[in-house]
Order: structure tokens, then sequence, then C-alpha cells
């Protein structure tokens, strides 16, 4: 994995938090709040690969959305910093003014079939991000378009085609086509192979990365799948109920985990080899409301390790030196020093 710097952050978030008002009773007043995400501090590096996993429903979609301002943070800063070293905070942009950087941040949605009007051919699918950002000549679209299914593996003529006359990794395929049609920075796929069958998914990891190299992106990969990330990404970030509670190196997540939570998640990945098998950690019980979260570590009811202080403070996200390289977690039981007692 390459060491990064200060000078290499795309993008920095502070703080963020997402709760969501239920309301409830005659005067449909707001009765309490979801804590979709409470607290997340993360660096995005140029031109990495940053993996976030966790359990559904634990934020990882809700955090990518936020990033792009699909959902508006309750509080806490979203930073773009652009290629002139230029910083802005997204989360204080009105919606008009997020125009120039809907250009630069794009996603690949989870599902290829519903992100796709099945009225709209691929040609009309894929030309509105163009139209929008100021290519007004039709055969200079189709010109784009054409390239932009070629660099996917697929037919130029396809354009001409509706959704579903082609398969979920084709149609996936469409999806990053999209994704590309106005060069972006930064991609966030949101579950992007977990449709797929694994021949398709292996295809359409192998085109995320020649892309990124072509193209020196750099991509937020949400997967609840930590044999794929294993394969793609540089960093994991493991979240658990809206915080991250782990983050490291990709090698470094998979040679020494320090969370239980992630001794757990990695415990249930099926391994082929029988020596390299460890054992099953069957975590009690389910994932806590985010409406009344508990009191102390959010994970400390389903851990097996658990002592009295995990009820009662919540662990912050502290970074040890291991082997010379940052790790970050949130757990009171780890027996390390710390390298600082920032947070990432």
């Amino acid at each position: 994995m390459q060491q990064h710097n200060e000078d290499d952050v795309i993008l920095r978030l502070r703080d963020v938090k997402v709760h969501f008002p239920l309301k409830g009773g005659f005067m449909q007043k707001t009765t309490a709040h979801v804590k979709a995400i409470d607290g997340v501090n993360l660096d995005v590096y140029r031109g990495e690969v940053l993996g976030l996993v966790g359990e559904s429903g634990c934020g990882k979609t809700t955090l990518g959305k936020t990033i792009l301002q699909l959902i508006h943070a309750t509080d806490g800063e979203i930073t773009y910093r652009s290629t002139d070293d230029q910083e802005t905070d997204l989360t204080k942009l009105k919606d008009h003014e997020l125009f120039p950087y809907r250009k630069r941040l794009q996603i690949v949605f989870q599902d290829p079939h519903s992100s796709l009007n099945p009225a709209f051919t691929i040609f009309g699918s894929l030309e509105d991000p163009l139209k929008k950002y100021g290519i007004k000549s039709r055969e200079e679209r189709r010109k784009i378009i054409g390239d932009l299914l070629e660099a996917v593996n697929m037919r130029r003529e396809y354009m001409d085609r509706f959704p579903h006359e082609f398969s979920g990794g084709q149609r996936q395929r469409i999806g990053i086509a999209r994704a590309l049609s106005i060069e972006p920075e930064l991609i966030i796929c949101d579950e992007a192979v977990s449709a797929l069958d694994v021949s398709i998914q292996a295809q359409v990891l192998q085109l995320l990365m020649k892309l990124k190299q072509e193209k020196n992106l750099t991509y937020i990969f949400i997967t609840h799948d930590l044999s794929v990330t294993e394969y793609i990404c540089d960093r994991i970030a493991v979240m658990y109920l809206g915080r991250i509670v782990e983050l490291c190196a990709s090698e470094d997540l998979y040679a020494r985990r320090l969370h239980p939570y992630t001794q757990a998640l990695l415990s249930a990945i099926p391994v082929a080899d029988l020596d390299k098998q460890t054992k099953r950690i069957v975590l009690e019980g389910d994932v806590p409301s985010p409406v009344n979260p508990p009191s102390g570590c959010p994970f400390h009811p389903r851990c097996q390790f658990r002592k009295d202080v995990c009820s009662q403070v919540e662990p912050k996200l502290k970074r040890y030196r291991i082997d010379g390289r940052d790790h970050y977690a949130a757990c009171h039981l780890i027996d390390l020093p710390e390298a600082t007692p920032d947070a990432a």
C-alpha cells in the first residue's frame, strides 16, 4: 500500500452526523431520531480505493449518499479538495451551488436494473449528463457514449437498445459508463457487484481497476463482502451502527484485526483451504436500533469480550502504530500503546 500525506486528501469528513426525525401523534411532532450516521471522521486519499464495510443497516449507503449531498448531513463537515488545492465544504452549499461538484463526484448504484429508466434507450439514459454539462451536439454525444461503451467492454451499437435487452452484468457496466460520462474524480460504488454472479463480479472488478488506472480515479467501495475488499481495496473502514470502528490498510486488516466486530466479520468469510480456516465467531442478538443505541460502546451488547467499562464509556477511534503503519480502532479492550490520541 502506498503511503499518503495531507496533500493527497481529496475528501475529508469531520464529525459527520445524519439523524432522521421520527414523527408521531396528532400534531406529527418529532418524537425521536434515527441516528443513521453518528460522528464519522475519515480522510479519502486521491487515487486510492477505500472500502466501506459492515452489516446491512450500519450506515454505509447513507454515508455514501451524504458525501454526494443526495442526503443532507445533520451536522459535521464534508470537505472536497480539488486538484488546484481549493477546499470546499459541500455541506454549506445550496443545491444550485453543488452543480460543478456533481461532475467531480459520481455514484454507481447497487441495482443495475432499477437505476436505468426502462423507457429510455441506453443513449437516452447516458446523454442527459452530457447535455447538462454542455455537450450540445447530438453527434458528439453519440461519439462520447460509444467511446464509453467500448471502454467498459461493450459494443457501440448497444446504445440504441433498451435496458431489458441486457444481462445484469451488462447493465452494471452501463451504470459504470454513465458514472464516467462527465469525467469524475471520485466514484462511490454502492454494492456495485453484489447483485451479480461471482464470475461476472470478477469481470466488473477487473474493469473498475482498469478504468481507475487509465483515468486516475478514486473509489469509495461500499460492500458487505469482505472477500471483495481484499481484492480491490487499499484501505478498509469497518462501520457499525453509524460509526467507524476500525480503519487500516487492507492487508493489515486481514493480518491483524483489532476490533471484535471485525474479527467476527472476517471469521464468516468462506475459505476453501481447510488449513486457513478460522473458528467462526457467531454474534449474539441483533444489531441495536439506531433510534435508541446502547450506552457506551455500541457493540458491547453483542461482544463476547465485553467488560464493565464497555457499557459505560463510548470508545474513541484511536491511532495505533503496527509494523510502522497506522491502524485505527475504537475499542476499550485493545492492549496496545496509542500512537497519538487523534482520530482518523
